[in-house]
């Protein structure tokens, strides 16, 4: 874990004046040094393997040629030890899912403030993942709003049998209806049928809105 010596880093960046912005902050952290510089992930690889191996690279995830997330991807498979942080304009959940699964270790909005993005840095090399805080609590929200959306008001008169709170616990932990007749001996059909029986009682549309009305009215925990 790399904690006391100097954290070298390579900007990636096409605009040459954020990239100048950036350096200059990063700067003023002693434990920081910006040893090299990049208009794309072509460059990036030619500082590379010209020997000019990094701790971590800071990449838009707009470049021409090779942009941060090709770069990312491709550095996953050359030089795995070398960590990334997306810099990006855009905060949709699909960007970044497709960004943590290239091997990206951090993804912040390019309005973050140079204290969270230095603390980012810090958390990456300590072998963690960073996603900024605006990104965090949207997403936060998102989920929230699609709880509400699919969830009933709980009503406390709902009975269920122990075979359908079995089933309902079973569907929390991930099992398919085809795993849970295996499990409880039965056949498949009279799975779907304690299944149909629990979304007719709760008024849950699907398996997702049945756990998270089973977790509200306390019946998982």
């Amino acid at each position: 874990m790399q904690h006391m010596s100097t954290i070298k880093i390579i900007l990636a960046e096409d605009h040459q004046i954020v990239r100048n912005g950036i350096k200059s902050l990063l700067q003023q952290d002693e434990g920081l040094e910006i040893i090299g510089e990049a208009e794309n992930g072509n460059e990036v690889f030619e500082l590379i393997n010209s020997g000019l191996i990094p701790d971590l690279i800071i990449a838009d995830i707009n470049m021409p040629e090779m942009d941060g997330l090709s770069l990312a991807a491709q550095l996953k498979n050359e030089y795995p030890q070398v960590h990334v942080i997306i810099l990006s304009m855009m905060d949709h959940e699909k960007y970044i899912v497709q960004a943590f699964d290239l091997g990206v270790k951090g993804y912040l909005l390019k309005n973050a403030s140079i204290n969270e993005m230095i603390f980012a840095i810090r958390h990456i090399i300590q072998g963690h993942e960073y996603i900024c805080s605006e990104v965090t609590l949207k997403l936060l929200k998102k989920i929230v709003r699609l709880s509400e959306t699919t969830s009933q008001p709980i009503t406390s008169n709902v009975s269920f049998t122990p075979r359908e709170l079995e089933i309902l616990k079973l569907t929390s932990e991930g099992f398919t209806n085809m795993e849970m007749a295996n499990k409880l001996f039965t056949s498949r059909r009279t799975i779907e049928g304690h299944r149909q029986s629990l979304i007719d009682k709760t008024g849950a549309k699907n398996s997702a809105a049945l756990i998270v009305y089973a977790f509200k009215a306390g019946i998982l925990n």
